[in-house]
């Protein structure tokens, strides 16, 4: 695998990551609070959201190493070239 296209790869899946985030964080914020008790709110869909909330974490910090570890290389090879 060539190095721009693990580049690539990094920045497609930290993307998708951000916006599985955004997703998520917009569905917990809508959930309509109509009184103080928990009977309002939709437990389930709450706690899918948290989680996918998490995963998208998770995806974005793998996601950022990825890129991180492609960019490294790149100035490696740099380096061995110069």
């Amino acid at each position: 695998m060539k190095v721009d296209s693990t580049l690539n790869i990094g920045l497609q899946g930290f993307q998708q990551a951000t916006q599985r985030a955004s997703e998520a964080a917009h569905n917990i914020a809508s959930q309509s609070v109509t009184d103080a008790s928990t009977e309002s709110i939709n437990q389930s869909d709450l706690a899918e959201n948290l989680v996918n909330l998490k995963e998208a974490e998770i995806s974005a910090k793998a996601n950022a190493r990825v890129i991180e570890t492609a960019s490294d290389l790149v100035g490696t090879l740099l380096d061995i070239e110069v």
